[in-house]
């Protein structure tokens, strides 16, 4: 009879090839030659990826998901670092339940927060554009830049701001000079991780993105086309290891800003 231990063991590898096994056959079709997407395999090709270079639909798409992702990150790496800052260092009245409506976001549907927003914005006159994208991309990435910034603030050590103090600098300077560089890692890591979030993100562009796609909207909209699944599966691959990488170096900095802050690490983003 297998103890717990093994049964945990075996539960979490079933699992993960479960989660893992599709992101596993992106790339495997990605290379293959043959514009069906099944198995036998017929043989190594790298001509999808050539493919992606000559659509300039998919240009424009790439671009404006570029713009949109840094953009959120910029503004919710700022809105983060605000709350979170408010929320470690002061104490005021209705704090709790103040946070606990700005991270709801982290836990409602995004369906229903994309039809919100579309109802939202057709009431008040706005049009759909990237900017309405940016808006929804704003209001679910803040809450993961304030869990990993809080993270960050609460980890700092309350006598160098007060020594900054007693050494005559006023808080604008304490925050600057020494406040910050000490959770920059975690801005970084926010910076990342709202970056990627908002570059994957589909079911609030789709609702809010009128005529101008986002990279996951164009996917969805060629998926369609049985020809096209090669070379989706190309792009799906690039995306795949540039989400890969993006989340890794932004724990390498998570982990870095705690290594700063003297304490041990335990856990990961949240």
């Amino acid at each position: 009879m297998l103890g717990r231990g093994h049964f945990f063991k075996w539960y979490m590898g079933i699992f993960l090839v479960f989660l893992y096994a599709p992101a596993i056959l992106l790339p495997v079709f990605a290379f293959n030659d043959s514009s069906v997407v099944s198995f036998p395999l017929k043989g190594f090709t790298t001509k999808w990826f050539a493919v992606l270079q000559t659509t300039d639909s998919l240009h424009v798409a790439v671009r404006n998901s570029l713009m949109i992702a840094v953009t959120t990150a910029i503004f919710s790496t700022l809105f983060g670092v605000l709350a979170a800052r408010a929320s470690t260092r002061f104490s005021f009245p209705g704090r709790r339940s103040i946070m606990g409506f700005i991270m709801l976001p982290m836990v409602l549907p995004e369906i229903i927060i994309g039809v919100s927003l579309l109802v939202v914005i057709i009431q008040i006159g706005f049009e759909l554009s990237l900017w309405s994208i940016i808006l929804g991309h704003i209001l679910i990435c803040t809450p993961f830049c304030i869990a990993i910034l809080s993270s960050a603030f609460m980890n700092l050590d309350q006598s160098l701001e007060e020594a900054s103090f007693d050494l005559g600098q006023t808080r604008w300077n304490t925050f600057w000079l020494v406040i910050l560089p000490l959770v920059m890692p975690g801005i970084v890591a926010s910076l990342l991780i709202a970056f990627t979030i908002s570059l994957d993100e589909f079911i609030i562009a789709f609702f809010l993105a009128g005529t101008e796609p986002t990279l996951p909207v164009y996917i969805w909209g060629q998926l369609r086309f049985p020809q096209k699944l090669p070379s989706l599966m190309a792009l799906g691959t690039i995306l795949l290891v540039l989400s890969i990488s993006l989340l890794l170096i932004a724990d390498y900095f998570r982990r870095r800003g705690v290594r700063k802050t003297g304490i041990e690490n335990s856990g990961g983003f949240l």
